[in-house]
């Protein structure tokens, strides 16, 4: 079932009414899955940015949002298909994967989790190196932080080059395995979901996703 990232710039003076929007926004009666987010300019709670929003849909029809839309002064939204899944979200399996499809070109990664209230701090440490790390990653087209709230309720959203590219920072950078092979031992998660989808199309400003100016091989020029 396809899968689409929408993400919302509004102006300063509208914060309160978005903030009222996430609250009040209820599901479409088309949508299978949605979940309204605010977003951070990085991976950490001090990025917040409280003039971005997105939604993460799971529809088999396109989703209109026009509330958001008056909000908002620009807009994106990404077309997914998912490649992989693991974990849960709210105590659900949103993204059905048919593990047929592949993908030779550009690929998003999500993570989701519910932070232990207990671990929270240990994990919160844990993060910098990883972000620098992440920052430097060959491949890295784009990337924001994502969150359900300010604290407890963290994930991130990263476009890739392709497949290959987002393999290598995942499973050979250091810090990153690091903080991989200290999940099971330090048990900073009450759920947690990853997932990586095909990117099939982009539509509207790439700036709100935190891309780059030019990839590697100037992917930043190009449209999906």
């Amino acid at each position: 079932m396809p899968v689409t990232l929408h993400v919302w710039r509004v102006p300063r003076r509208r914060i309160g009414a978005a903030m009222l929007r996430i609250g009040l926004q209820r599901r479409p009666p088309a949508a299978r899955f949605v979940k309204f987010l605010g977003t951070g300019s990085g991976f950490e709670v001090k990025d917040a940015d409280l003039t971005r929003y997105a939604a993460v849909t799971v529809s088999d029809e396109p989703l209109a949002f026009p509330a958001w839309d008056r909000l908002a002064v620009q807009r994106a939204t990404v077309d997914l298909e998912p490649l992989a899944s693991r974990g849960s979200w709210s105590g659900k399996t949103p993204f059905s994967v048919d593990k047929s499809r592949k993908s030779d070109g550009m690929v998003l990664a999500l993570t989701r989790a519910r932070l232990r209230p207990s671990r929270t701090l240990t994990f919160w440490r844990a993060i910098p190196p990883v972000v620098r790390e992440l920052d430097a990653a060959p491949g890295l087209l784009a990337g924001f932080g994502i969150g359900e709230a300010p604290i407890g309720w963290q994930g991130t959203v990263s476009v890739w080059r392709d497949g290959a590219d987002l393999t290598r920072f995942a499973y050979r950078q250091p810090e990153h395995r690091a903080v991989i092979a200290r999940t099971p031992r330090d048990r900073w998660y009450a759920e947690e979901l990853f997932a990586r989808f095909a990117v099939r199309g982009i539509a509207g400003d790439r700036s709100l996703l935190g891309w780059r100016e030019e990839g590697p091989h100037g992917e930043g020029q190009t449209e999906a």
